[in-house]
């Protein structure tokens, strides 16, 4: 992936629109970021084949999907050895109710964005996915109970 300061103002402009909206043809993209159509479409490849855009995605109300709860889940390892922060990181990304896992500093060594349909769903995700994997020393529960504020779109520089 290219450093962030190959990517000018006019890069910028494109992702965070596309951000904002995904499904924007190029023309409108074009528009946008005040491009003419080839140039945009050229500038959008790039940062696609370069890695800065990932990919394209959806994004759907968990609820309205059938997963109305949100919970924030904190691991700590019962130790640190190579071998056991490699099975633990193999066996999150198969978990399917772990939506994001992020490596932390501080009193838990993970942090995980976990969706589940209720409390008895959450009592077998625990049982059955988490302690399943067999190195945990701990986990941590907070349950979401209302969002303030969620994006996708960064900041601009």
């Amino acid at each position: 992936m290219p450093k962030a300061s190959k990517i000018d103002a006019t890069d910028r402009k494109i992702i965070r629109a596309l951000q904002k909206n995904g499904r924007m043809t190029n023309l409108e993209l074009a528009e946008h970021v005040n491009l003419s159509p080839s140039p945009c479409l050229r500038r959008l490849r790039n940062l696609e084949q370069s890695g800065v855009i990932k990919g394209y995605t959806a994004e759907v109300d968990a609820k309205a999907y059938g997963y109305p709860i949100t919970v924030f889940v904190r691991v700590t390892l019962n130790a640190h050895t190579g071998e056991i922060v490699q099975l633990f990181e193999h066996e999150v990304r198969n978990i399917p109710e772990v939506l994001e896992c992020f490596v932390m500093t501080g009193a838990a060594d993970y942090f995980l964005r976990v969706i589940v349909s209720d409390l008895e769903d959450y009592e077998r995700f625990v049982r059955q996915r988490l302690h399943e994997i067999g190195c945990i020393s701990s986990i941590d529960t907070s349950f979401v109970y209302g969002v303030v504020k969620q994006t996708h779109v960064f900041p601009d520089l």
